[in-house]
């Protein structure tokens, strides 16, 4: 029995995957493996797999693990501090903020498992109660659509519910008499208080009690937030109106009025309350930011139709291996990554790529799991499954790149961690002042009551969340245009590029070349010159071969077969074709064998080569036949995209391998500022360090491969591609539709993220450079009513993170073209 020579199987003698190589026949378990032989006989570099990433052993080869970016295997983060990362859920050590899910989860098919969020070991078959702790059981494969489904908002909202249910009795006690209806008279004083006590002890101890764990966390790690101030200042106003109730005699004269203790449970039930609401609020906002993730997840069917031993059948999409083949209908998502083995369709690939016209798929062409076919049915075969998947990859990308930090973030850092300890002065600094200086009575309680505003109206979670929150959204909208950001660091760095180096092959032309013209000669027409040359060059595995193949083939040209082919090293190709000898090379190769006429078509092919064609002879029963001319055409937005590149003030300069005469000629045409032609990858980064050293900020885009150094050297490397070269390493970017309007769209992204952190920057530190002093009683002097009450401070304090949420969520709308 043959032996696979990739991963060593077994293989039976009858299979269809073997490849003729001179005298010798190999035979291939697998389609993978057949692909692996061919590529590694023309690149000794290939890596050649053992039976373990053999793809037909259960597990594909994708990228090779240089190429894959590094990724933490932890499940669940901080919003606020990214670096934080867990395995479990709870808690943020530095700010106590609930842990974050690193990326949704994908829904299964079949039963639905229930855990407990804090006790995750525990699991049931259907909805209940944790066992342990009480807390409700949640699925553990969330919907991804499903908002409510979130157990930190389902605490949250209940939390709510309730205090809000206890605080407009205490807020209506505590109020009413200050408006005329004497309800502490009718009750009698002491019963008012104490009903006020009954009230508000649920509303703190309980609803509140997260906010009291967080703010004593915070102290015992020094890592001061929002939590610290709210806990000290409603704890303090509880604890102090408690110790009014139960030891009045201890309350000094001076913070009795009339001869009774003030009590401030309504300031703390309604500072926890609305705490509470901006918090709902918040997780909301925050749950709109991961949609991106969501969607792409969403974009994967839970099914596939497989074909197997002549019967289709519905299978779950886990279930689908690597060489499997399956059936695709009108309408349907396509299932995984694979080839079309039979029909034809078109396929909107719009919701990866960005491109919004379909795309015409027929036998040996490649589709993207996730995309939608549109009009015809076809089968596939499935090559790239489960995380190997370009959807797959783009999830990891993405949730990657929103969880890192942009070196902007390091200013808020710096700030926030000043700025708790330097309320927390100002507040004792506002106690001290207004008992000294208040000449009304009791002096002390409006010492009090204004420090505790100070504290409460401090937001240093609006700082904290400015720069994350915008990071979030702006990575998730760069994937949906398929501009896909590999950090929050390349996407502060890319607003500041005033210089864009582009390669030319793939980058500002298609990468393939085509035949653009057939020139006859003598008594020969256009047909019968293609048709012999595109029949010898079949036979050949010249780039420029396919090209004329291709260009017969389009024209529904029946090709005849092909006797004593030969190849010519470094000139050409012959052969006899339907009884005629055809020769196809360059001029110097016909005018060796003693073509008389060889000169014939000089100023056509002088006037090609200007248009930078590459110019073939075809020679044809010893006469000059005509002549081929091939060319890699530039892309039909790439002459729009630099138009607006330049709109955004930036240089472009293309540095490619091309020859001289074609490089300027591509130039010429698109308005290139600089071109540097004939040069290799090593000098490409040479003159991108060039660059930087002269002071411009640079990005490099190129295909991701031939241009890694150039990539890596540069400010910003962008890497063009089809959707497989996702996970380049050297590159910071990532356009899944290889154009430069994507640049255009990662540019313009950049400018909008940037933009919009600094306007949170901006709003999170005037408000409170605004708010703090109000609330200390600056203006008290100007207009004794210039104070701020502190459950209006908590109502600022609280709307002042969601509105720095939503400005953030206002990127998800930003014109990108």
């Amino acid at each position: 029995m043959p032996v696979d020579p990739i991963c060593g199987m077994n293989v039976p003698a009858d299979t269809d995957l073997k490849l003729e190589q001179g005298d010798e026949v190999f035979y291939f378990c697998s389609p993978h493996c057949l692909e692996k032989f061919r590529r590694s006989s023309n690149d000794t570099t290939e890596a050649v797999p053992d039976k373990k990433s053999c793809c037909h052993h259960g597990e594909s080869v994708s990228l090779d693990a240089k190429s894959q970016p590094a990724r933490s295997s932890a499940a669940y983060y901080c919003p606020m501090c990214p670096g934080v990362e867990s395995d479990k859920p709870g808690d943020c050590p530095r700010c106590g903020m609930a842990l974050e899910p690193t990326a949704p989860a994908r829904p299964k098919p079949g039963p639905i498992i229930y855990t407990c969020p804090m006790h995750p070991q525990v699991e049931e078959q259907g909805p209940g109660s944790c066992p342990i702790c009480g807390m409700d059981l949640e699925p553990k494969s969330l919907p991804v659509e499903n908002e409510q489904g979130d157990a930190e908002l389902r605490q949250m909202t209940l939390r709510f519910w309730v205090a809000t249910a206890l605080t407009v009795p205490i807020f209506l006690l505590a109020m009413l008499p200050m408006v005329g209806v004497p309800i502490d008279r009718w009750l009698g004083s002491r019963a008012h208080v104490w009903l006020q006590l009954i009230l508000s002890t649920p509303v703190v101890l309980w609803a509140g009690w997260t906010f009291f764990v967080r703010g004593w966390r915070s102290i015992l790690t020094w890592n001061l937030n929002m939590f610290t101030l709210i806990a000290i200042g409603t704890g303090a106003a509880y604890l102090y109106s408690v110790i009014a109730i139960l030891f009045p005699d201890i309350i000094p004269e001076s913070f009795k009025h009339h001869g009774q203790a003030e009590v401030y449970f309504e300031a703390a039930a309604v500072i926890i309350t609305l705490v509470l609401l901006g918090q709902v609020l918040e997780i909301r906002a925050r749950r709109r930011t991961s949609s991106a993730i969501r969607e792409l997840l969403s974009l994967a069917p839970p099914t596939a139709r497989l074909l197997k031993d002549g019967q289709e059948q519905e299978v779950p999409l886990d279930e689908v291996q690597t060489g499997d083949r399956l059936r695709v209908r009108p309408g349907e998502k396509i299932p995984v990554d694979g080839t079309v083995r039979e029909g034809r369709s078109a396929v909107d690939e719009s919701m990866i790529t960005g491109e919004p016209m379909a795309v015409q798929k027929e036998p040996g062409t490649s589709v993207i799991g996730g995309t939608v076919n549109q009009t015809g049915a076809f089968v596939m075969e499935a090559e790239k499954v489960g995380e190997d998947t370009v959807l797959s990859q783009i999830v990891n990308l993405v949730a990657d790149a929103q969880r890192s930090r942009a070196p902007i973030q390091k200013v808020a850092d710096t700030v926030a961690g000043y700025f708790v300890p330097a309320v927390v002065l100002i507040a004792i600094v506002t106690f001290a002042v207004w008992g000294i200086l208040q000449p009304e009575q009791p002096a002390l309680a409006w010492a009090f009551v204004n420090a505790i505003a100070v504290l409460i109206i401090a937001c240093p979670c609006a700082l904290g969340l400015a720069t994350p929150m915008s990071i979030m959204v702006g990575v998730g909208r760069g994937a949906k245009e398929g501009v896909l950001i590999k950090d929050a660091e390349v996407l502060e760095t890319l607003e500041k590029i005033d210089t864009l180096v582009v390669d030319k092959t793939g980058t500002l032309t298609e990468g393939k070349p085509k035949l653009t013209e057939t020139v006859p000669h003598g008594d020969f027409n256009e047909t019968d010159l293609l048709l012999l040359a595109a029949a010898l060059e079949e036979q050949s595995e010249h780039p420029l071969a396919a090209a004329i193949v291709a260009g017969a083939r389009d024209r529904e040209l029946s090709l005849p077969s092909v006797e004593e082919f030969d190849s010519i090293t470094g000139g050409g190709v012959h052969g006899t074709v339907a009884g005629r000898a055809v020769i196809i090379g360059k001029r110097g190769l016909l005018a060796d064998r003693g073509f008389p006429d060889v000169d014939a078509l000089s100023t056509q092919v002088e006037e090609l080569q200007k248009e930078g064609r590459t110019v073939m002879y075809v020679g044809i029963d010893g006469t000059l036949a005509g002549l081929l001319a091939v060319s890699d055409p530039i892309k039909e937005s790439t002459a729009e995209a630099v138009r607006t590149l330049h709109g955004l003030g930036l240089r472009i300069i293309m540095l490619t391998g091309d020859n001289r005469n074609t490089a300027a000629t591509v130039a010429d045409k698109l308005g290139i500022d600089e071109v540097h032609a004939g040069v290799v990858p090593e000098e490409k980064h040479d003159r991108i360090r060039t660059l930087k050293n002269e002071g411009r900020m640079v990005a490099m885009a190129g295909d991701g491969i031939n241009d890694a150094p150039a990539l890596a050297e540069a400010n910003v490397g962008i890497a063009m591609g089809t959707g497989t070269d996702v996970a380049i390493e050297s590159a910071g970017v990532t356009l899944v539709k290889g154009d430069l309007r994507g640049i255009v769209k990662a540019v313009k992204l950049s400018r909008a993220t940037m933009r919009n952190i600094r306007q949170n920057l901006f709003f999170a530190l005037i408000y409170n450079a605004l708010g703090v002093p109000i609330a200390a009683g600056i203006l008290y002097p100007i207009n004794n009513e210039l104070l701020l009450n502190p459950m209006i401070a908590a109502a600022a304090m609280s709307f002042s993170s969601v509105s720095v949420i939503s400005n953030a969520l206002r990127l998800r709308m930003s014109k990108l073209t």
